[in-house]
């Protein structure tokens, strides 16, 4: 693993001692690239990135959108409108192969990361789910606990080539020893409906892995903090060509040729927004980092409500209302026999053979 840049909290115009130590959280984003292919050394590499925030003092600690399994930034799965390749196929194959399986091996090793460090640990990954893929986010608390998961509602652009859509039974918000921790993927934070939903959960840290490097990101993640009176934990990868495959394995569209290798193809932007706006840490574009950020007085949530609370006193109920589905949709459901002594239910109320 290349050195990483830690990038410690600061705070020039707050003195910590003023606020008693169970009013202030110390967070970090990290902003790091995926070991694409290769998922048992990319969660060697998680590890070693939660023991560095840990280092910082981190007690919240949020990777980057399919930081397991990878972002496939740039590729086109051998895909035309009305035609795939056989090569795109056996491409998404070995995708699939590097997707992880929740509950699976790899979730244990990251809950005992997570308990190992003492830290509330949000991980972006490519989920497995039969023949199908989702962008999902892990939640695991300090104790390393597995808490849920969020999947990825609705896949932007061509991940809809990829990527399954998640539905309203994983729109979670988490209460943990710092407060209540959701999130939601990437452009799915431009969607108003959605953010409602974890607002009216009270989600205090908002978690925001994203794929997106541009300035307008920093716009969304400043106004949702705005918006819902939260902070915000943006984090996204920071990638050059020499992160992915070699060419003719991996081939980069939207290029008008082939990036060098030490071509930045994703550059970062990672940040921590307050409440109230403000920037607490980033945007970094420099390269692999892990940023933090001391949420000095978690009171600030409070004070930003009492001048506009989106479920609250700013709602209009009877002009405007949201009605949330987290209902569960399964395409095949099984309704046993009970009279059939080699039926079981199974955890989603399905029966299966023993």
């Amino acid at each position: 693993m290349e050195e990483i840049a830690l990038v410690p909290a600061s705070l020039p115009e707050v003195d910590m001692a003023a606020f008693p130590a169970s009013n202030w959280v110390r967070a970090s984003v990290v902003q790091a690239s995926t070991i694409y292919g290769d998922t048992p050394a990319t969660i060697a590499k998680a590890e070693k990135l939660i023991a560095a925030a840990a280092t910082l003092g981190s007690q919240l600690v949020v990777f980057p959108e399919a930081f397991l399994g990878g972002y496939p930034r740039g590729s086109t799965f051998g895909t035309a409108v009305g035609y795939r390749s056989s090569q795109g196929r056996e491409e998404f194959r070995r995708y699939h192969s590097c997707a992880i399986d929740v509950p699976g091996p790899e979730v244990d090793l990251l809950a005992a990361a997570a308990a190992k460090f003492r830290v509330n640990l949000v991980m972006g990954v490519i989920e497995r789910s039969g023949g199908t893929l989702y962008c999902s986010i892990l939640f695991f608390d300090s104790q390393g606990v597995f808490l849920g998961k969020h999947r990825k509602c609705v896949p932007t652009a061509a991940e809809r080539l990829i990527f399954g859509y998640g539905d309203g039974s994983t729109l979670p918000v988490y209460k943990t020893e710092l407060g209540r921790v959701g999130g939601l993927v990437c452009w799915e934070n431009r969607m108003p409906l959605l953010r409602t939903a974890l607002y009216a959960k009270g989600v205090e840290f908002y978690c925001a892995p994203t794929a997106d490097s541009r300035e307008t990101w920093q716009a969304t993640i400043r106004h949702i903090a705005v918006e819902g009176g939260c902070f915000v934990l943006s984090c996204n990868q920071f990638c050059r060509r020499r992160d992915y495959p070699p060419s003719p394995d991996y081939t980069f569209a939207g290029f008008a040729e082939e990036p060098s290798p030490d071509k930045v193809v994703c550059a970062g932007g990672s940040a921590i927004i307050s409440p109230s706006g403000d920037i607490l840490a980033g945007p970094h574009y420099e390269g692999e980092a892990v940023l933090s950020a001391d949420l000095a007085d978690v009171g600030e949530i409070i004070r930003t409500k009492f001048e506009f609370d989106v479920v609250g006193h700013y709602s209009r109920p009877e002009v405007l209302s949201l009605t949330i589905n987290e209902k569960q949709y399964v395409p095949v459901t099984f309704v046993p026999d009970e009279k059939r002594a080699d039926y079981k239910l199974g955890e989603a109320g399905s029966p299966m053979l023993p």
